[in-house]
């Protein structure tokens, strides 16, 4: 029998779980680790902090407590995990969070990421489903980085699109989150592995389609010229090959774009669904925070087909 008080689980691929302890209080839960995806250890510990206090805020609520998850080789040199653990501890506090302890393993590779627990009023939880016909679809952060660092690992980015990429992924998404929560918002996710079309997919919940405008997706500008030079990645395919049956890419498309939309990301931006009358609002509020965003899509009645990109 199902606990009437467990609001969010993970039926529905929802970024965190939700229990309610009182009528006016729930506590939010969610967990992500990873391997490096960068080079430097104090950075990777900033973006893996990042990427799980993102869940969170994904579901509209507020970070309290974090744990540590580590996994790290006992022939490394400590002072790379101390780097690691700074990085993620620095972004917890600027969070407002406490980092309350954790666990570490010995592992052939290394791994880290928080355990993330937050609190929020039930009657104001986000959920990945739930966009209506009329709303806009807002981006609050620029999508690459998978394409970049995938670049990067063969000698090929720049360093001004690492630098992007890095900022964007160390970004909280702490920032959107605030502007967001200021208005009716019918559906939120964060862009991370499954790409910003397959976060799309999720949050249409086969009820609703969507209209992508592929001219005003905020995105790293080498990121479109790595994936021009197909320098793309395993896993962007992976999604390609996933939603075969749900999207359509209009032929005035350019394969960049196509793949940007499929790019995995790390630590990526909020998806919002709001009503068309404020999306104009939300943006201009986002744009204060000085990151490339954009309303990149309208959500309609249920298509043919649940995603065109035009």
């Amino acid at each position: 029998m199902k606990d009437p008080n467990f609001l969010v689980g993970f039926d529905k691929s929802d970024d965190a779980a939700v229990y309610r302890l009182t009528d006016d209080l729930a506590i939010v839960q969610t967990l992500d680790f990873f391997p490096p995806m960068v080079d430097d250890p104090y950075i990777f510990g900033q973006v893996a902090a990042a990427n799980a206090l993102s869940d969170v805020y994904a579901m509209g609520a507020v970070p309290k407590t974090a744990l540590n998850i580590v996994c790290f080789p006992e022939k490394m040199d400590l002072n790379v995990l101390s780097q690691v653990l700074q990085g993620g501890s620095e972004k917890v506090m600027e969070a407002g969070a406490v980092l309350a302890g954790g666990h570490s393993i010995d592992d052939v590779d290394v791994k880290y990421g928080l355990s993330v627990t937050g609190i929020i009023d039930p009657r104001k939880i986000y959920t990945n489903v739930g966009c209506k016909p009329g709303d806009v679809l807002l981006l609050t952060k620029p999508l690459g980085v998978g394409i970049v660092c995938s670049a990067n690992r063969v000698g090929e980015a720049s360093a001004e699109a690492m630098q992007q990429a890095v900022r964007y992924m160390t970004t909280l998404n702490k920032y959107a989150a605030e502007v967001v929560r200021g208005f009716p918002v019918h559906a939120c996710t964060d862009v991370t592995g499954f790409g910003f079309l397959g976060h799309l997919h999720e949050m249409l919940g086969s009820e609703t389609s969507a209209v992508i405008y592929g001219n005003r997706i905020p995105h790293i500008p080498e990121a479109f010229h790595y994936a021009e030079e197909f320098l793309i990645t395993g896993a962007a395919q992976r999604n390609r090959n996933f939603l075969e049956g749900f999207v359509e890419i209009g032929p005035d498309v350019p394969f960049g774009i196509e793949e940007i939309l499929f790019d995995p990301q790390t630590s990526g931006g909020l998806l919002v669904s709001v009503p068309g009358d404020v999306g104009e609002q939300v943006l201009e509020e986002l744009e204060k925070l000085g990151l490339p965003c954009g309303i990149v899509g309208e959500v309609i009645e249920r298509g043919e087909r649940e995603i065109v990109v035009r």
